[in-house]
Formats: C-alpha cells, sequence, structure tokens
C-alpha cells in the first residue's frame, strides 16, 4: 500500500492579482510566473520568498513558455501577442503581435512556437525569425491548450466548444477532430512515452485517449467538483496532479489513474480559492501550485511503501 505524505513549505507572495501560470527553466531551481496584474516573475526555489520582476506588461498574463534552446521566456501578452524576453537580463529582446484575443496556451517543438487564442485560432511562430509561418481556425471558441506529440509530428489542442483536434506540427494541418468533453477542454498532457493523451475539462472529468489507436478513449474519471484547470506529471512519470476549481489538488497513480491523495485548505492549509496551475518540479520533486489568491504554494510529496 501506497502512502502520500504532503507538506507545505512555503507560501509565495508578492502577485497583487491572480497567479495563472507556472513555467520551468533549465536550472531545476528557478521557475516563473505569471498573474493578472501582468507580472512575469522569477522565483529561485534556493531561496523562494522573494521574486525578482523579469517583465511588466499592461495586461494580464494567462501563458508563458521557456524555451530551452535560447533560453529565452516566451510571455503571452492578453489581447496583443508574444513577447521574447532575455529573463537573465530583464530585457526585452523583440515582439510579435498576434491577436486582439486572449492568448491561453504557448508551447513549442525545436525552433517553432504554438500559441493558443481566444479567437480559436492556433498559430505556428517560427522563434528565430519571429514571424508567422502558419495558422489554423478551426473553431471560433478559445484554443485553450496545446499538447506537442514529437513522436507523431502532431499537437493536440483542446477547445472551448469541446473538441480536442489533432494538428500537424509542419503545416497545422488538421488530422483528426473529436468531441472530448461535455464542456471546455482546458488542460491536455500526453505520457511520457506519448502513447496516451491526458484531458482535463470544465465538466471535471479526466480522460485518457489511446495515441495510436486514433485517439479512441480508454479511459474516465469524474476527477473533481468543479473545472479541472491543469495536470502535470512527476519527473518518473509514475504520478500526476491535477488542480481545479474547486480549490483542491490532487494527486494521481499513472498507470491506474487512480487517486491517491486529496491536497486541500482544510487538511493542509491550501489554497482557498480556484487553483490554476501546477508545476512538478525537479528540484527535490517539489511541488508548485498557483491560485486565484495571488499565491503560490510550495508542497514537499513524498511516497512511501507501506506492508501490510
Amino acid at each position: 500500500m501506497l502512502k502520500v505524505q504532503v507538506e507545505k513549505i512555503h507560501t509565495l507572495t508578492g502577485h497583487r492579482d491572480c497567479v495563472y501560470t507556472l513555467v520551468p527553466s533549465a536550472d531545476d531551481a528557478i521557475f516563473f510566473s505569471g498573474s493578472g496584474d501582468g507580472l512575469a516573475v522569477m522565483w529561485n526555489l534556493h531561496d523562494p520568498e522573494t521574486g525578482a520582476v523579469i517583465a511588466q506588461l499592461p495586461n494580464s498574463i494567462y501563458a508563458m513558455h521557456h524555451h530551452k534552446a535560447t533560453d529565452t521566456l516566451i510571455i503571452g501578452h492578453n489581447y496583443d501577442g508574444i513577447h521574447v524576453v532575455d529573463w537573465k537580463n530583464k530585457k526585452e529582446q523583440s515582439s510579435l503581435q498576434l491577436t486582439k484575443a486572449a492568448i491561453f496556451d504557448i508551447q513549442s517543438a525545436g525552433d517553432d512556437l504554438y500559441v493558443g487564442t481566444g479567437e480559436g485560432t492556433l498559430i505556428k511562430v517560427n522563434r528565430n525569425a519571429l514571424r508567422i509561418t502558419a495558422t489554423a481556425q478551426e473553431s471560433t471558441k478559445s484554443a485553450r491548450t496545446i499538447a506537442i506529440n514529437d513522436e507523431q509530428g502532431v499537437a493536440a489542442v483542446g477547445y472551448s466548444d469541446h473538441y480536442i483536434r489533432i494538428f500537424d506540427l509542419k503545416s497545422l494541418e488538421l488530422k483528426q477532430a473529436f468531441p472530448a468533453h461535455a464542456n471546455s477542454v482546458f488542460t491536455l498532457q500526453y505520457t511520457q512515452d506519448k502513447k496516451f493523451l491526458l484531458s482535463g475539462s470544465r465538466d471535471a472529468r479526466l480522460k485518457m485517449w489511446d495515441a495510436s489507436k486514433n485517439y479512441e478513449q480508454v479511459a474516465e474519471v469524474v476527477a473533481h467538483m468543479f473545472a479541472i484547470n491543469h495536470i502535470a506529471f512527476s519527473r518518473d512519470n509514475k504520478h500526476f496532479v491535477t488542480c481545479s476549481m474547486d480549490k483542491s489538488i490532487k494527486v494521481w497513480d499513472a498507470a491506474e489513474l487512480k487517486l491517491l491523495k486529496v491536497i486541500d485548505r482544510s487538511r493542509h492549509a491550501g489554497h482557498g480559492t480556484s487553483v490554476n496551475k501546477v508545476l512538478w518540479t525537479n528540484y527535490n520533486d517539489q511541488l508548485l501550485s498557483a491560485s486565484d489568491d495571488r499565491t503560490i504554494s510550495v508542497w514537499n510529496i513524498n511516497f512511501e511503501q507501506q506492508h501490510l
């Protein structure tokens, strides 16, 4: 029997509005947060109590992405576009106007960025030239989440019209589309081997799809009381966490989709409002969570095998 022990070790404050996104860097101890206050902040888990403002934008930040090859921070500026920031020197390198809508997700594959917008557009941007190389408009509802599958050469995109759509990474040609949930698809994550896709939705359900069998549904769990905002895997990929508008974080066994632990306010001094993003770091396997309550929590998650 597996016992999960949870300890809250830090509460990071400083944002003046809801914290919407958490992004890792190449350094296991350093991560970034983005908020409704327009601030992009760098944090160091060696000394987590004090953050450093990397950029301040006029509008809210829903999405950021660390581009590993160039060690730059790509910031999604709602109702505008993307900003490429040299985070070490706190300097903007370049920017590109993309949309008058919200930017909900940014992912990358090689030199290409993939941006999902509130207009339902998937935009491919060459990171080096910083120019648009392809667009896909398969819905008028928001493109909320993007997951990259390098093995298949595709991007899975979850939409507010309840669909998941699969696009070719090079051309953005639509390869497949299917109704996935009863409400908006807020989060997608492939398993490490890229064989399965996990999806979480406003309908509070967690689903698993077989990417090798035309995304046939293979599992479904009523995982939360309200919307599932995000999914994040542990470093060893044996576990993952979900976070929700119901204020909780849940720890799962990845192989069996079995619930192992609930982290909430009453039991663990968790968040008092919606938990928007989770990031399972490589720094001592610490878990981060960001919330509408304007804070970021840092958690120790330990797994112990108990013998009966």
